[in-house]
């Protein structure tokens, strides 16, 4: 496999208020990589820098050997990405919507509207495929989010919270739409807080925390050095988030009274 991300020293300042403190990332072609951290860690910051949407920053940042200052737009036609909180055009239909974004991807026309009738139709929304979003549920607009996001066939697949919105059959399938991602080689970039999920689909996890990488590897070799039984509790002892026990025995008997 082939180094396709490369992040060295990666700084980024709000004003006075460093987010990141020195980063440095090498991944690999062809894998699902979870990038998990509390909230404020971090993890959006680094992916608006990866995706080319942020780039006052200090350090290096390369996608296939290209840093993203100087190559925005050839990057851009290699990645896809569904952000987190992602506003819709929802006056369209998913098919005009569909066009606008193809067409920024510089796609064939024809190709847009049989790619994009296809795959509403594998996620159940063919017959949706020409009414007005504004009427459509949250999950039924994260199915369009992730569609815009792969139509033009990334090499990298940036996701922040995917299955957001999701019922347990659209989740089964997006799953397994991103394992077999995997398995023709894409490389998918997964940031989530649900850690199970992170847990069971990812090749390698990368924990950030406080603008920092505190762990990285698969999910038996961090198990195993953390004596952890589970992701999530792994996550609680190295982020410092112990009082959840506690708290939760709090808010009960709070209600109670």
């Amino acid at each position: 496999m082939e180094t396709i991300i490369e992040i060295r020293n990666l700084h980024k300042f709000y004003g006075s208020h460093e987010v990141l403190k020195g980063i440095d990332l090498e991944i690999k072609s062809g894998q699902i990589i979870g990038y998990i951290g509390p909230n404020g860690a971090g993890k959006s910051t680094t992916i608006k820098i990866l995706t080319g949407l942020l780039i006052d920053y200090a350090g290096e940042v390369k996608i296939n050997g290209l840093e993203i200052k100087d190559h925005s737009l050839e990057i851009k036609s290699l990645i896809g990405y569904v952000p987190e909180n992602a506003i819709l055009y929802d006056s369209l239909s998913p098919m005009e919507y569909f066009r606008f974004v193809g067409g920024l991807h510089q796609l064939d026309l024809d190709k847009i509207k049989s790619k994009s009738q296809e795959l509403l139709r594998v996620f159940g929304l063919a017959d949706n495929r020409n009414e007005r979003m504004t009427s459509f549920s949250k999950g039924m607009k994260q199915k369009v989010l992730l569609i815009s996001g792969m139509l033009h066939n990334p090499q990298i697949l940036f996701l922040d919270e995917p299955l957001s919105g999701l019922d347990a059959n659209s989740v089964i399938l997006i799953k397994e739409i991103l394992n077999q991602m995997r398995t023709v080689g894409k490389t998918i970039f997964y940031s989530s807080h649900i850690m199970d999920v992170v847990e069971k689909l990812c090749d390698r996890i990368i924990l950030i925390n406080s603008g920092l990488v505190i762990a990285d590897g698969t999910f038996e070799e961090l198990k195993n050095a953390q004596n952890s039984a589970s992701l999530e509790q792994m996550f609680n002892l190295l982020t410092g988030n112990n009082e959840h026990i506690a708290l939760a025995a709090e808010f009960v008997e709070i209600i109670k009274e």
